[in-house]
């Protein structure tokens, strides 16, 4: 079975603009850095999902 992608919008806690990430909702809960695409910070983001249904999304600092 192929990844189930679902666009989720995150609010970057360094220039606190709104962005869209793709969530793969397959894999279970998963943590993982990714940059900002308007200020190019690192942001964690914490995907809490199970059988392809998302739960929630939190976006934090990566120092």
């Amino acid at each position: 079975m192929s990844g189930l992608l679902e666009e989720a919008t995150i609010t970057c806690p360094w220039c606190w603009e709104e962005i869209v990430v793709l969530v793969d909702t397959s894999t279970g809960n998963q943590q993982y850095v990714e940059d900002c695409q308007v200020c190019c910070n690192p942001i964690e983001i914490s995907v809490m999902c199970d059988a392809g249904t998302l739960h929630g999304v939190e976006a934090g600092r990566s120092e």
